[in-house]
């Protein structure tokens, strides 16, 4: 899920490429990615991160640590988003798309190999979007639903058509269902992924890194770095003493916002920050009785003081948004004003829908923002009337059985780092248990309509959730990153699923 766990499932700044009538070309069949400088010949980088992956397969994995790690980096798609979430060129350099919005066709590259030395082809494509349908057991799986059929025209074309119009699916396939793989290497996904990328896995030492080491045989633009290690932390402290003793040269998400200044006072180092797609979601069981009660809801909402536990829980790095949509997203609204803190509010309603005095468990990932945050959203309901249990669960194995999978819990915080994932959060069949038909319709007209009606019915959507009470959303992570001084590439806003390691450069 995302996030985030940066989870799930699951964007961004429209692309003209989605409702266009008219080929589609952005770049050469070699646009994918580079430093710009000549490939270093024993160059190394180590990039501190959070939130191991529990497995390297995502298509039967949820949790958006797999896709930050492999997606871009070892596995391609055909279309992925530029820096200002733009749709352009990837395995397929350019593509077609009918009058009637429902047959794309694409033109793919013709030098890409996987790393198990086989040759991407149009088959390749027609095996990986038809396995996302058959093999694949993530909820993300639903957005490729939409495929009526792909087909081979030849080696180097492919031919997609859709059951009906979809604005969203060409924007799905620059996220993780759209990755390609080779029938002949998914025999091992969990533990040996093959791709087509800069990169190309080495190993994997479970409970400390991660090690990718550069695909010479690259169709596109080489890597600067020939390995590259990402080392995970659950710990804040130990993250930003990695870096500062020279253990790691990038970290790549601030955990302890509030220590930056041990960097922004020393030269040696830089502090990029931006935005991500990162809602930070105080989420409520809505199949739990005592959440059936919009009263309930609302009152919860009502009770926290967003501003005050923005400072206190994340040192005031971040953006209130008030809904499961980011700023970057073009149906955007700021809906913080839909439930403004009003703490005597919050306890009339509890005792009108009888939720007073009612215990509810918080249960928590091991993860820094939400064991900081939870602390803060405890306090400021038990002001309240309610009273909160708080229950620690490891992550991602634990929180991921009983919380996502089994949705054994009243409430949880966690960031959804996925782009575009209002749908994919907020349903029946969620960990968030959220049935509403006029949602589903606002979403539905969004995806069939014109760009014009997407944006509109999405905003409706937004509100809808807001308005509801659906979920609470803390806040909207920004995208800190410390390092030292000389790396560059890095990115200044994280809205895509994966962390582009193809561009960093010493």
């Amino acid at each position: 899920m995302k996030s985030s766990f940066r989870i799930r499932a699951v964007v961004f700044v429209a692309s003209a490429a989605v409702l266009a009538l008219t080929a589609c070309s952005a770049g050469s069949s070699t646009s994918g990615g580079g430093s710009g400088s000549s490939p270093g010949g024993d160059q190394k980088l180590s990039v501190g991160l959070v939130a191991e992956p529990a497995s390297l397969d995502f298509t039967t994995t949820d949790g958006a640590a797999i896709p930050q790690a492999l997606l871009g980096n070892v596995y391609e798609t055909l279309v992925k988003q530029d820096d200002s979430g733009k749709i352009v060129p990837s395995l397929a350099k350019s593509w077609t798309v009918s009058p009637d919005r429902k047959t794309y066709t694409f033109d793919l590259v013709d030098n890409a190999k996987f790393t198990n030395g086989k040759q991407f082809t149009a088959n390749d494509a027609v095996f990986s979007i038809n396995r996302v349908k058959t093999a694949w057991t993530i909820s993300l799986k639903a957005a490729m639903d939409v495929v009526a059929s792909a087909k081979a025209l030849s080696p180097t074309q492919l031919q997609v058509t859709l059951a009906k119009p979809s604005n969203d699916w060409l924007f799905r396939m620059t996220t993780r269902i759209g990755a390609m793989f080779s029938e002949s290497g998914v025999s091992a996904l969990a533990t040996d992924p093959v791709g087509t990328g800069p990169f190309k896995f080495s190993k994997w030492n479970r409970g400390d890194s991660i090690v990718m080491v550069r695909n010479d045989d690259y169709w596109g633009s080489k890597p600067f770095f020939q390995q590259i290690t990402l080392k995970y932390f659950k710990d804040a402290t130990a993250l930003n003493n990695a870096l500062l003793t020279s253990t790691i040269n990038v970290i790549g998400t601030v955990q302890a916002p509030e220590a930056l200044s041990q960097f922004t006072s020393n030269d040696k180092y830089q502090v990029i920050e931006g935005t991500t797609n990162g809602e930070v979601l105080l989420s409520f069981n809505n199949s739990r009785p005592v959440f059936k009660d919009l009263r309930t809801r609302q009152a919860i909402r009502m009770a926290i003081d967003h501003k005050a536990l923005l400072d206190t829980c994340w040192a005031g790095r971040g953006k209130l948004i008030g809904s499961m949509v980011p700023p970057t997203d073009p149906w955007y609204e700021d809906l913080t004003g839909v439930a403004p803190y009003d703490l005597a509010k919050a306890k009339s309603l509890l005792q009108a829908s009888g939720a007073a005095g009612k215990t509810l468990r918080l249960r928590l990932p091991t993860l820094p923002y939400a064991t900081s945050c939870g602390q803060v959203v405890k306090s400021m309901l038990e002001q309240a009337g309610l009273k909160v249990q708080i229950d620690q669960l490891e992550f991602p194995a634990a929180w991921l059985t009983t919380v996502f999978k089994n949705a054994d819990y009243d409430m949880s915080i966690i960031a959804h780092v996925e782009p575009r994932d209002l749908g994919a959060v907020f349903n029946a069949k969620y960990y968030t248990r959220y049935d509403d038909p006029t949602l589903q319709g606002y979403l539905a007209a969004a995806d069939s309509g014109d760009e014009a009606a997407q944006v509109e019915n999405m905003k409706k959507a937004a509100r809808r959730l807001s308005e509801q009470a659906a979920g609470d959303w803390l806040f909207l992570l920004p995208n800190l990153i410390v390092a030292d001084k000389n790396i560059k590439g890095l990115p200044t806003n994280a809205i895509t699923e994966n962390f582009d390691l193809s561009k960093l450069a010493r």
